[in-house]
């Protein structure tokens, strides 16, 4: 069903907006002459998805901050309300990550990658759901991963961040249910993403990191935020490796444990390895502006037919109805014959 009650244009709110899959989302909203709002740390970036915004015909406001930041954020959604007038939408994209075994993180590391990845989406959330709820209208979109339903090794403290995230949603989407509100709280869990991350997540381990299957181009992330910010769903699971780790992990949990133990280490590192003077942007920034797109741009998927299928339910439907029939006349005409 889709959600009627937004603006057209709408003022969205894109945390993450400087680069990858935030950066995409940002673009793609910017196709809808969008008010968008862009959060992130890294000036550099956030000026050059500023430009992008405003060439495409839509408007920005640079909201410089930390999304560990509960006051920062707050005081960002005051600024964009002021600027812009009441949110329409709220992309919770920023996240932090590191790559290590467990025992080889600091606590430190770990806190923060948590206060990033799962407080920061908290955060946002709060801040939209303050000024979403009086007014009944609005959509917040809450961005995951498969990791969601299925940990895998070196990436302990990511995965229990958007283990957290979903059951985050859980508890306010019945809170919401509950008060008969029509604010929409939507979460889409995606595939790995060909973003820069690969280049400044910070790493304990020998070689360069990299996802563990070819990766999809941020478009097609951006597509289904897209659709979930206007679409009542609770849920979106992006592309067949997110549904075969859902449903795997469901059906034969113990077996993918000891998969991943044999495969997850060295499949997520290249062959390269890590440069010594490498920069990562856990508690910093790095400098520059990197767009969207990572380093894999040669193996990344450009399309997901799966995106497709759970965006044209009634196609799919009525596709699958006329196949049943037509399957039901030569049956029928078999019989016939005979």
């Amino acid at each position: 069903m889709r959600n009627t009650t937004l603006s057209d244009p709408p003022v969205v709110v894109v945390t993450g907006a400087s680069a990858g899959v935030g950066r995409a989302v940002v673009r793609r909203f910017a196709q809808d002459k969008a008010k968008i709002a862009l959060i992130a740390r890294g000036i550099e970036g956030l000026e050059g998805t500023k430009r992008e915004v405003e060439e495409a015909g839509g408007e920005a406001l640079i909201c410089q901050c930390d999304v560990a930041d509960a006051d920062a954020v707050e005081q960002a959604a005051h600024r964009i309300e002021e600027r812009f007038g009441p949110i329409d939408i709220w992309i919770n994209a920023a996240f932090a990550g590191i790559l290590s075994r467990f025992l080889d993180m600091s606590m430190e590391d770990y806190e923060r990658v948590t206060k990033v990845t799962y407080l920061g989406q908290v955060h946002g959330t709060y801040a939209a759901l303050k000024r979403m709820v009086p007014r009944d209208r609005g959509s917040i979109v809450l961005v995951g991963s498969a990791l969601a339903y299925r940990g895998i090794p070196l990436q302990s403290a990511y995965c229990g961040a958007k283990h957290a995230i979903q059951g985050f949603q859980d508890s306010i989407r019945t809170e919401l249910i509950h008060a008969k509100s029509n604010v929409q709280v939507s979460m889409v869990q995606l595939p790995g993403v060909n973003t820069p991350q690969f280049d400044w997540i910070k790493t304990n381990l020998p070689n360069k990191p990299k996802p563990a299957s070819p990766p999809y181009q941020p478009e097609i992330p951006a597509e289904a935020i897209h659709y979930a910010a206007h679409h009542k769903r609770k849920e979106m699971l992006l592309g067949w490796p997110t549904i075969q780790a859902v449903w795997g992990d469901r059906i034969a949990s113990p077996l993918v444990d000891r998969y991943l133990a044999a495969t997850g280490v060295s499949g997520q590192q290249a062959k390269e390895p890590v440069s010594p003077d490498r920069r990562n942007n856990l508690y910093e920034p790095v400098p520059g502006d990197f767009g969207a797109h990572g380093r894999f741009d040669s193996t990344a998927r450009t399309r997901s037919s799966q995106l497709w299928l759970t965006t044209h339910p009634v196609e799919v439907i009525a596709g699958t109805a006329l196949a049943l029939a037509v399957g039901g006349l030569a049956w029928l005409g078999t019989r016939s014959r005979r």
